[in-house]
């Protein structure tokens, strides 16, 4: 027999028309005004390009005249490192800027010169990488596990160039010039990661066929919590949809032991205090009016395993947890176990929504 659910309606903000083109109006705007950062940054670059290439290839012994002062400075001093195996050009009359900045390795500080004007910090650089996400980069860089162009970095904001040779473990990453977006509807028995050493089943061998680049997913769901999960090599969407400050919009269904009481349906509604805080939900409701074991709520919190350590404060048992909304994204016409890739607007919506 099939279960209602109707109600599910009310979590999801339905808008006017005018609003929604409103919204699609906004949207245009910000893109342009994307596009037209994205171009200045890229000229602005080319010149500090041409400014660092002329300052570097002046002629030893040259010097130049600061302001109006007359004293000279001279052009080509040259610093040694502190292990006297690399040294750098450096100027006397000013800092280097951050895109000429030497790669700090280890504790003793040696660097590793870099001729390119276009960095990223490291641990952003190993989760374009497809590696895992920017959180878990920033560990597998403090843990030293990561070396660049053979020397061990252990500052995950590190500057790095494109071009430089990035290890971890020993294997060699690169930065995939191709985002890939991919909507999961995980079903039960699969853990969230990408590997296990115990050879149990994973959502990776799931979406094993979907893409040759290298994905993660983003955020967890319990082995036991089927819906919703989001896989991309995004960096930077990744760390924006699963840092816990940000605490983007989810809506679960879930199913009880025994029915939820009047008076615990009101508690939950006012707060539940766990040992990591108070646990609000924004929005809940029975899910099918007939069956009181059917709940369906609405959570922006982003703490480990909330619903299920929210019912347990109370004396319930959480038998199935169905993740049926992450960021306004749904599982609609997505069978369990089957994935799809993301639409242009879908991808669009997540890069510009705000928590």
């Amino acid at each position: 027999m099939k279960r209602k659910t109707d109600n599910f309606s009310k979590f999801f903000n339905r808008k006017r028309t005018s609003a929604v083109k409103e919204e699609i109006r906004q949207e245009k705007k910000l893109v342009k005004k994307e596009r037209r950062e994205a171009v200045d940054r890229h000229f602005e670059e080319k010149r500090n390009k041409r400014a660092v290439s002329t300052s570097l290839h002046t002629a030893p012994g040259k010097e130049q005249k600061a302001g109006g002062s007359g004293a000279k400075i001279p052009i080509n001093k040259t610093a040694v490192l502190p292990n006297n195996k690399k040294s750098a050009a450096v100027s006397n009359d000013k800092r280097p800027s951050s895109s000429q900045n030497d790669i700090v390795a280890d504790n003793n500080r040696a660097s590793i010169p870099q001729n390119n004007a276009t960095t990223l910090p490291l641990n952003k650089y190993v989760a374009h990488a497809g590696v895992s996400s920017r959180r878990a980069s920033a560990i597998l860089v403090k843990e030293g596990k990561v070396t660049v162009n053979g020397i061990v970095v252990t500052d995950p904001g590190t500057k790095v160039l494109y071009t430089d040779t990035v290890k971890v473990n020993g294997k060699k990453v690169t930065v995939s010039s191709h985002f890939v977006y991919i909507l999961l509807n995980k079903p039960k028995d699969f853990l969230t990661t990408t590997t296990d050493p115990q050879g149990r089943k994973t959502v990776q061998q799931l979406i094993s066929k979907a893409t040759e680049e290298r994905v993660y997913p983003i955020g967890r769901l319990d082995r036991n919590t089927s819906g919703v999960l989001l896989f991309t090599n995004d960096g930077d969407l990744a760390q924006k949809l699963s840092h816990p400050k940000n605490e983007m919009k989810k809506v679960y269904h879930v199913g009880l032991d025994k029915p939820l009481t009047k008076q615990h349906f009101e508690k939950i509604m006012e707060g539940i205090e766990l040992e990591d805080g108070l646990a609000k939900v924004d929005e809940m409701a029975y899910a099918d009016p007939k069956d009181k074991t059917q709940i369906g709520l609405e959570i922006h919190s982003g703490k480990n395993r909330i619903v299920r350590r929210i019912f347990a404060a109370l004396g319930y048992d959480v038998k199935t947890l169905d993740r049926v909304m992450y960021a306004g994204l749904t599982k609609k016409n997505v069978q369990r176990g089957n994935w799809r890739f993301l639409t242009e607007k879908e991808i669009r919506a997540l890069k510009y929504l705000k928590s």
